[in-house]
């Protein structure tokens, strides 16, 4: 009788806290899919529901508008004054209100870039840059090892930090949970300033694996930044047995946009510590002679229109002739979705660049679930056969172009900080579009459809499919 009502008790604690924890999902997701999916698996199968949406379900960073804004506080001078200074005319045939107002921030004029197109060329611009550096190095990853690069990245800040830099770092406590204490604590003790996750604010616990901070920053004396697709592991040198060769893409980049990319840096250490970091960098922006015109769009969980999905949207919905875009995972939401399908029925170019080496095997499987109402619309899928594929870039027509750490998929357009660098230039959209036009060759055209494909991915695809709210 005992085990009757125990188990009869347990059986009620169970649907009662998976009622709850559907109100909750109905309540507080980001989008009606993202709703639907919690809900329907909450009260379908609690037993596997609940742990889930304890890791998963965290739509709303609780308490972090009223943070963030208190944080903002400190910055929106230096914001003001960044795009006062360096706000470029009009560009060219774009409207560039949408990316404007989802950074926060003007398009300005003065900017440098140089394409980084492998491990190689990236580290060691960055490696370069970092043992130039005279006056401080902000350094932000969401993935940093303590492998052969990762060692050699180390001993750089280390040195650096010797010769009387200032070294500002952080990393993001999943991405980087193998990172070992020897590690950090040899940085802390030659000086580098570190966040330590035990006691910073914000999504800093590893089972918490919504609001991840994936950017990927360097930022030198202000003057010179980095962002991209790459981590710092061997892996992005190609060195993994599995991966093989790894195509990724960074960027270099000189002029005020470096104070734009520094900013999203102060932004997220003082929402982090509320050191007034502000102040000790320089924001006298230095003009290069390219004088792109150009824009950091840093977006995340807090932005309330989903600024993520709304920057590709606006870039796809913008091009009148050919939209091109390069990334590891495809699980978009609705409204990149039908922006796509959009596009290829409008008569535009559409191509999506996708790895055909398995990374993460959900996204993976539930990607094949898009593809066949896209081919329907007219948009090309290619996917790379050169090793593992990571670039997360794009280019509209012949003026706008993108490089960052944004993925096609919801994680990044509302559950993670991410980080684009945006160009409104002939220049950069033709050098972008030359690089994707060499990684089109190669690759091959999906041109399956899913009845054509193994048996467990015409199964299992649209049941991952029903996970892209947290994929």
């Amino acid at each position: 009788m005992f085990w009757i009502v125990f188990s009869t008790a347990a059986l009620a604690a169970t649907w009662t806290a998976a009622g709850l924890a559907a109100l909750s999902a109905a309540r507080t997701a980001r989008t009606p899919q993202g709703a639907i999916g919690w809900v329907v698996f909450l009260l379908a199968a609690p037993l596997l529901a609940l742990p889930a949406y304890l890791i998963f379900g965290h739509h709303r960073f609780k308490g972090y508008w009223k943070a963030r804004r208190a944080a903002e506080q400190a910055v929106i001078a230096k914001r003001n004054y960044t795009s006062s200074q360096t706000e470029a005319p009009a560009a060219k045939g774009i409207n560039t209100a949408p990316f404007e107002m989802i950074a926060g921030l003007k398009v300005c004029r003065g900017n440098g870039m140089k394409l980084l197109v492998n491990g190689e060329e990236t580290f060691n611009s960055i490696f370069e840059a970092i043992e130039n550096a005279q006056d401080y190095i902000l350094v932000q990853y969401y993935i940093l090892r303590d492998d052969g690069l990762g060692r050699q990245f180390h001993s750089r800040l280390i040195a650096a930090a010797q010769r009387g830099v200032t070294v500002w770092f952080v990393t993001d406590s999943v991405g980087s949970r193998k990172l070992s204490r020897d590690f950090k604590q040899t940085l802390e003790e030659a000086g580098v300033n570190m966040i330590d996750p035990a006691v910073q604010r914000g999504p800093w616990h590893r089972l918490r694996i919504n609001f991840r901070n994936h950017r990927k920053t360097v930022v030198i004396d202000g003057r010179t930044g980095f962002t991209g697709g790459l981590n710092v592991g061997d892996e992005y040198m190609g060195l993994n047995p599995h991966f093989g060769p790894w195509r990724d893409t960074h960027v270099r980049l000189n002029g005020p946009i470096v104070q734009q990319l520094q900013l999203s840096f102060a932004e997220d250490w003082h929402w982090r510590t509320q050191e007034p970091v502000l102040d000790l960098l320089n924001w006298e922006p230095e003009p290069s002679p390219q004088d792109l015109p150009a824009l950091i769009a840093s977006t995340g969980p807090g932005d309330t229109t989903g600024n993520g999905s709304m920057l590709f949207f606006s870039a796809i919905t913008a091009a009148q002739h050919r939209i091109w875009l390069a990334s590891p995972y495809f699980v978009p939401d609705q409204d990149v979705f039908a922006a796509l399908k959009h596009a290829g029925l409008r008569g535009v170019d559409v191509r999506l660049l996708l790895p055909e080496t398995v990374d993460h095997y959900l996204p993976w499987l539930a990607s094949f679930a898009f593809f066949d109402e896209l081919r329907d619309a007219g948009v090309r899928i290619l996917r790379y056969q050169g090793g593992f594929m990571h670039q997360k870039c794009f280019v509209a027509d012949d003026t706008i172009a993108g490089i960052g750490t944004a993925n096609l998929d919801n994680r990044s357009f509302r559950l993670n900080f991410e980080t684009m660098a945006l160009f409104f230039d002939e220049r950069p959209a033709a050098e972008i579009a030359e690089m994707l036009a060499k990684d089109f060759q190669n690759a091959r055209d999906l041109t399956e459809g899913l009845v054509q494909q193994k048996l467990r991915v015409r199964l299992l695809a649209p049941a991952a499919r029903l996970l892209a709210p947290v994929l």
